[in-house]
């Protein structure tokens, strides 16, 4: 297991780097779900006040949003930022590549 995670995050500092890697995933889902119900409420985007319809999607895309920027700010209180950096860049490379143009069908 520990070859496998090391070879596939490119990482070389065996368990404790993936342990911290582990923490800050941890702590940075629970965190991001706890803080978005608050901002929600501050939002004024009560669930009792709103259709399912809205309110859930509304609640997702905030999570989304705020699980992205405490990845990076908890991977750098855990001195994993630069791993959490490429982690993000190469997630959001993916997201965004199936609504880029393809160049060669334009020529």
């Amino acid at each position: 297991m520990k070859e496998f995670l090391e070879k596939r995050w490119n990482i070389t500092g065996g368990w404790v780097q993936i342990s911290l890697i582990l923490i800050v995933f941890s702590i940075t889902g629970s965190s991001s779900m706890i803080l978005g119900k608050y901002l929600l409420s501050f939002l004024g985007l009560e669930k009792d006040q709103l259709s399912p319809w809205i309110w859930y999607p509304c609640r997702v895309i905030i999570i989304f949003f705020l699980y992205q920027i405490l990845l990076l700010w908890i991977g750098f209180m855990f001195g994993q930022f630069k791993f959490f950096y490429a982690f993000e860049k190469k997630m959001w490379e993916r997201m965004i590549k199936p609504f880029q143009k393809n160049n060669k069908l334009e020529n």
